[in-house]
């Protein structure tokens, strides 16, 4: 009775694909709903920007290091 734990890099990139799309979502919110007192750089979206590569690179983290079926007990 083999039991394989799951790569922590796989736990980690679940919680990047979370926080990527909830960023993102909260940029594109911001789009359309700007703030009364924007921050000087806000016309760039860096929200949209960091929870896209939060998103992509947790998609790629997920993709590389989820669990095998072959090695399922």
């Amino acid at each position: 009775m083999h039991k394989h734990a799951n790569s922590i890099w796989y736990l980690i990139g679940l919680q990047l694909v979370i926080y990527g799309l909830l960023i993102t979502g909260a940029g594109v919110w911001e789009l359309f709903k700007p703030p009364a007192h924007p921050a000087d750089l806000a016309y760039l979206h860096p929200a949209i920007w960091w929870g896209a590569m939060m998103f992509v690179l947790g998609l790629y983290y997920v993709r590389r290091f989820r669990p095998s079926k072959t090695n399922a007990a």
